[in-house]
């Protein structure tokens, strides 16, 4: 095992994140599902030769506007705390 990166082998928490630290992570996460998700969207609306492209980058789209409703959640409950 690499212990180089177990940040809390010694259980100092030096590294441990703060409450704000971690919901600007998750504000970060979420702009970039919905950023993915728009492209996929863009890119499925353009396509009218794959059929089978198109309804995987609506999947694709379908699973991130999740991801972010996940996201908004816990960045939700985060806040609450």
């Amino acid at each position: 095992m690499d212990h180089h990166v177990d940040y809390d082998r010694d259980k100092d928490r030096e590294d441990a994140l703060s409450p704000s630290d971690i919901v600007e992570q998750l504000k970060a996460n979420l702009e970039q599902e919905e950023e993915m998700m728009r492209t996929y969207l863009i890119l499925a609306e353009r396509i009218h030769h794959n059929d089978v492209l198109k309804t995987r980058l609506e999947n694709f789209a379908e699973g991130n506007a999740k991801r972010s409703r996940q996201l908004l959640d816990e960045i939700a409950m985060s806040t609450e705390q």
